[in-house]
């Protein structure tokens, strides 16, 4: 698959809280901007991907998508998406196109569970996670599972709070940069531990975001994307690693299958961690960068917390992770909140990222994880199709 396929085209809608426009108007919304940053017309578009809306379910996503757009595509799935799923489908899109299923295919996700669902909403769709049997019961929610991970970290290898307060601390500077983030006034490790505690050891400011928001991506063959007027961003490599659906049954609390996600990846793409300019990494909650760090071969395991202190992951770091904000900065609408990370890699490897642009900028890694640490996909884009 390495340099086979390529994004031509990509699109942010504005995030954040976007009263009176609908998951279903945000969605269409991005593949329309996707669609004019390509220079073509939705006409063209013979493939597209979704993931349903937590706010306004369908029992049939995209296909209602393109009823809406009134474009009628030879190859059209909704994904079940969470956070790796959403880079899952750019592999089955690229297997799509290399296979004459379709030549153009739009990745779209979006959703407004800010604005479109009521906090009573939001508490149910919390306690429905978790295994009925052995989880539920006990009356755990989502940011005490992961609280799980970093008190299991902190006591395997002396991590503290304080670096993952410092993860916060960087994406909220990247944000500061990005004029589309939802949060951008910079924060300090002080503010962070100050913050309201939520699960010990996570603060509020240790969690992602709630927003509104949607993202779409175009991608055809390398050879069609020649004549495209962007720049290519080919897809080099992706992986994946599955370990376990519930964390109760988690082998491990402080290695995942991240670690299988990125070795795939690697091997795909021919390229290794020193190779990357950046890192788009999935930060529903601080520690979750930190065991990722680890397990993509960043820095050894037990090492992220003082990878983040002294080689830093904020802009000007040894690695930038999360230029745009990432989901503690940025936004996170849910299912599409890895879809900014896509759409952020590509204006990076695009050269096109303004004040937040890493400096030579020619291969990015990007991972994504769905459930509590259980199913890992990583993708490496470049802007060599090698």
């Amino acid at each position: 698959m390495r340099g086979k396929v390529a994004i031509v085209g990509a699109a942010d809608t504005r995030v954040g809280t976007v009263p009176g426009v609908s998951a279903t108007e945000l969605c269409v919304d991005a593949i329309l901007k996707a669609l004019d940053d390509a220079c073509i017309s939705k006409h063209q578009v013979d493939g597209l991907i979704t993931c349903n809306s937590m706010s306004q379910p369908m029992l049939y996503h995209a296909e209602a998508m393109a009823e809406y757009l009134q474009i009628f595509p030879r190859y059209c799935f909704a994904a079940g998406a969470g956070g790796g799923t959403t880079f899952s489908v750019l592999h089955h899109a690229a297997s799509a196109i290399m296979t004459g299923m379709a030549d153009t295919i739009v990745i779209a996700m979006a959703d407004s569970l800010r604005s479109g669902l009521s906090r009573e909403q939001a508490m149910m769709v919390q306690s429905s996670t978790g295994h009925p049997q052995f989880e539920q019961p006990y009356g755990l929610t989502v940011p005490a599972y992961y609280a799980l991970v970093a008190q299991a970290h902190m006591a395997q290898y002396g991590t503290t709070a304080e670096h993952f307060a410092q993860v916060a601390v960087a994406c909220r500077a990247h944000a500061a940069r990005n004029p589309a983030a939802q949060m951008r006034t910079p924060i300090t490790v002080e503010d962070v531990l100050a913050s309201r505690p939520i699960a010990d050891p996570l603060h509020l400011l240790d969690c992602s975001l709630v927003s509104d928001g949607g993202a779409a991506i175009v991608m055809t063959s390398a050879e069609r994307a020649r004549d495209f007027p962007h720049t290519p961003v080919y897809v080099l490599g992706v992986g994946e690693g599955h370990s376990h659906e519930h964390i109760s049954q988690a082998h491990s609390l402080t290695t995942s299958a991240a670690v299988e996600a990125g070795e795939r990846a690697y091997a795909m793409a021919g390229l290794g961690p020193a190779d990357m300019a950046f890192a788009q990494l999935y930060d529903c909650f601080t520690p979750t960068v930190l065991v990722e760090l680890e397990d993509l071969g960043f820095c050894q395991k037990g090492e992220g917390g003082a990878f983040i202190t002294e080689a830093g992951i904020g802009p000007g770091g040894a690695l930038p992770v999360n230029t745009h904000g990432g989901l503690l900065s940025h936004s996170h609408p849910g299912n599409p909140g890895s879809m900014f990370a896509l759409t952020e890699s590509v204006w990076q490897l695009r050269h096109t990222a303004g004040e937040r642009q890493v400096p030579n900028a020619e291969a990015g890694l990007l991972h994504a994880q769905g459930g509590i640490m259980s199913s890992h996909t990583t993708l490496i884009l470049g802007r060599d199709g090698y």
